[in-house]
């Protein structure tokens, strides 16, 4: 089992779409940055690619690269889900947490999972979003910025098939067992 934690923030600005979760939600500020700034999404993703060692989002999509302009947060876990495929990674959970004074999220978030489970092409049960605000104290009460934390858990399929055949083999794993 491998843990991995994310973290992101971006500023709150006029003329920009807030983007969360794959979710275009109504209201008068947006976040800014390279691409949708999906603070959800990025904090998932580094969570992820930082379970597997695999670094983190400002490695695989440099806001240097203009490939990268305005791009959905959705296409871009799709791509480290498939960074996870190829090191052979099965996501057992997400647990993330929206940091915002404003606007409420509770009307967005089953959808905010649903696209998260498509985008990773697992199952719903698996994902946890919730959001919390800050009581009016630092930039995210103050209506300054949004920011978000996730924390995840991998196995390896190697673990899946152990497990396999531990059972088949009646057997717990204990360190005095000698079948073979």
């Amino acid at each position: 089992m491998r843990v991995g934690m994310g973290y992101d923030v971006h500023r709150l600005v006029e003329g920009r779409d807030l983007i969360l979760g794959g979710v275009k939600i109504d209201y008068e500020l947006g976040l800014l940055g390279h691409s949708d700034a999906d603070v959800l999404l990025h904090a998932i993703m580094d969570a992820l690619l930082g379970a597997a060692a695999l670094g983190d989002i400002g490695k695989h999509f440099p806001d240097t690269d203009e490939k990268y302009k305005g791009i959905s947060s959705i296409k871009l876990m799709e791509h480290v889900r498939d960074l996870l495929e190829e090191k052979m990674y099965v996501i057992e959970n997400i647990d993330a947490t929206i940091i915002a004074q404003k606007p409420k999220m509770l009307p967005h978030i089953q959808q905010m999972r649903e696209n998260i489970a498509k985008a990773l092409q697992i199952d719903i049960n698996r994902i946890n979003v919730k959001a919390t605000t800050e009581e009016g104290l630092g930039f995210t009460g103050e209506m300054k910025g949004i920011s978000s934390q996730a924390i995840c858990a991998l196995n390896t399929v190697e673990n899946y098939m152990y497990d396999d055949v531990m059972q088949t083999r009646n057997c717990n794993g204990c360190q005095g067992c000698q079948r073979n």
